[in-house]
């Protein structure tokens, strides 16, 4: 069986309402830690005027394949591998979009993913995250406090990050808050856009 996940069945099609206005003058996205590929193969899907280029860690690429495969979108490409830790290969898309991912890795390698991204965005270019954030240094619901404990005892490198440290991370690579929309389950969905020229990561 296809490896499926509840959180990405419940959260599409939220996430999907804040892409579709956020996206709608861009043409190419490309998502980072894809998993299951259920976000990318209904994103594609729901906004034909883009392709969509999944990516996740070599591990993970079998099954997303599968996944993407499946979907039979034209505008779906194969999954490529993509890591934190290593040097990406020379990209360019006018967006980048990732789901549940800044909470897992660690704060380096959120810090790595924002000049990644960055560093392929034009000028205009998007880059949309959805996700639980704390605000102030707190938490902004009792579940998001559960789940961050609950991430740090497995992994004290994760977390739920603070908005302002990541918006700071943006600012550094010349990328300005445009949107922080409120989600369900106490997620937001944040979006940059690209105002400045930086140098290729």
């Amino acid at each position: 069986m296809k490896p499926f996940s509840e959180a990405c069945e419940r959260n599409k099609a939220p996430i999907l309402s804040v892409l579709r206005e956020a996206l709608a003058d861009r043409r190419s996205v490309l998502e980072i830690g894809s998993g299951t590929g259920q976000h990318a193969v209904h994103f594609a899907r729901e906004l034909p005027h883009l392709t969509w280029q999944p990516s996740d860690v070599a591990a993970n690429l079998p099954e997303l394949q599968a996944a993407c495969a499946d979907a039979g979108l034209s505008n779906l490409f194969p999954p490529i591998a993509l890591d934190l830790d290593r040097d990406w290969p020379t990209l360019t898309y006018d967006a980048v979009f990732s789901a549940n991912t800044l909470h897992i890795v660690s704060w380096p390698q959120v810090e790595r993913l924002f000049v990644h991204a960055a560093a392929r965005l034009p000028a205009r270019g998007v880059l949309a995250i959805y996700g639980p954030f704390n605000y102030a240094g707190r938490y902004t619901a009792e579940s998001n406090a559960r789940f961050d404990h609950m991430l740090r005892a497995r992994d004290p490198h994760s977390g739920v990050r603070d908005f302002e440290a990541v918006d700071a991370l943006a600012r550094e690579q010349g990328l300005v808050l445009e949107r922080d929309q409120a989600m369900p389950a106490n997620n937001r969905t944040l979006i940059w856009r690209r105002t400045r020229e930086i140098a290729s990561a």
